[in-house]
């Protein structure tokens, strides 16, 4: 075989940033119809999360700040002369996609910062770490619901939660997947490094359906135990009571411009 006909070949074959964002973007318009009630079948989710693998920062325009060391800029272009401490940069949101079935996006970690424990109501995740580590910590509800409420003025009402995942994730870690009710739906992320992570949700936050971002304090579960043990055989530390809390005051992403291939919708 000839030199010139090799090199087609390898043209042809060799994987483009454009190709591999598009192909997700179309999958996931495949696989998540306005028809749809229920999370996707299994064969359907493998699909979506072995081509979510196979994704990187290159594919959708990100330079893997983990590589940089502690005197960074963040993600999206601060000045030489106006340098800030990573540890006080916020945390980046860019909107990939933003429609009424899915959503893609991507969030931008600084070291150190924290996602705090929220939930996803109805909605199936896809998540991958393009680059940098992530420590995950994520919760499913107890079924039935276990609520205990407080007489006690100043006390919350909490409810019981199960621990479901609590790991440090590197890149190229595999994709994770989360769904309404297994898998993590109650998830908190601190960024071990900086890190990115691309993010599937569907459907999408919406507060007219019922889909409104609540956030979580998690307590250990000896400090609602009532000496009914609900929960014994030394498996307390697989459990934890959890208090809806306002919005923390310190949470702050600033929107970034996605650099990436541009999508054919």
């Amino acid at each position: 075989m000839c030199v010139q006909r090799i090199r087609e070949l390898f043209t042809m074959t060799k994987k483009s940033p454009a190709s591999s964002i598009q192909a997700l973007y179309d999958l996931c318009k495949q696989t998540f119809t306005p028809s749809a009630t229920s999370p996707p079948s299994s064969q359907a989710t493998h699909k979506l999360y072995s081509l979510l693998d196979t994704i990187g920062p290159e594919d959708v325009g990100v330079k893997d700040e983990s590589l940089d060391d502690e005197r960074g800029h963040g993600l999206f272009g601060f000045n030489v002369f106006n340098r800030v401490d990573r540890w006080a940069q916020p945390i980046t949101y860019v909107d990939i996609h933003e429609g009424q079935n899915f959503t893609m996006c991507m969030f931008c970690f600084p070291t150190s910062a924290v996602i705090p424990l929220h939930d996803h109501p109805g909605m199936t995740v896809l998540s991958k770490v393009l680059y940098g580590s992530l420590h995950v910590k994520g919760y499913d509800w107890v079924e039935p619901a276990c609520i205990r409420k407080s007489e006690r003025v100043g006390h919350p009402t909490v409810r019981l939660a199960r621990l479901a995942v609590d790991k440090v994730v590197t890149a190229p870690h595999g994709t994770s997947v989360l769904y309404p009710k297994s898998g993590g739906n109650l998830h908190c992320f601190t960024a071990i490094t900086p890190c990115a992570v691309l993010d599937i949700l569907a459907p999408p936050y919406l507060e007219a359906a019922g889909r409104r971002c609540t956030y979580y304090h998690d307590y250990p579960y000896s400090s609602f135990a009532q000496g009914d043990e609900i929960v014994g055989n030394g498996k307390e530390q697989e459990y934890a009571w959890l208090a809806v809390i306002d919005t923390p005051e310190d949470l702050y992403m600033r929107p970034g411009r996605y650099m990436g291939p541009p999508i054919q919708r």
